[in-house]
């Protein structure tokens, strides 16, 4: 699926709040995950953390970038940045979707 598009967004932080975030990712999961799986067009989603660089990651796989941008007015979403932000994360804008080129892998 050479087209697909991969949407990423960033979100940095002090190293002191880390911690902190980091968990509030994992929660945040039970919130987001019914509503972004309903969405046509999702094929992945992941949420990763980097205690290296202070930052954390959340990078999904979509058929079109249309699709990809359901999470821009996606509400549950857009609350869960507001408390990430209130604790003193940066989200990096704006959110960045690559168009894929290749890809390979067992699951390609």
């Amino acid at each position: 699926m050479p087209d697909s598009v991969l949407r990423v967004s960033i979100l940095r932080c002090d190293a002191t709040k880390f911690a902190l975030l980091r968990e509030m990712m994992l929660e945040a999961e039970a919130d987001l995950r019914p509503g972004i799986e309903a969405m046509p067009g999702l094929l992945t989603f992941y949420a990763g953390a980097d205690e290296a660089t202070s930052s954390l990651i959340n990078t999904s796989v979509w058929d079109t970038l249309e699709h990809a941008r359901q999470l821009d007015t996606f509400q549950p979403m857009l609350d869960a940045g507001k408390r990430f932000v209130a604790e003193g994360a940066r989200f990096e804008r704006p959110i960045m979707h690559y168009t894929s080129l290749w890809r390979f892998g067992p699951h390609a």
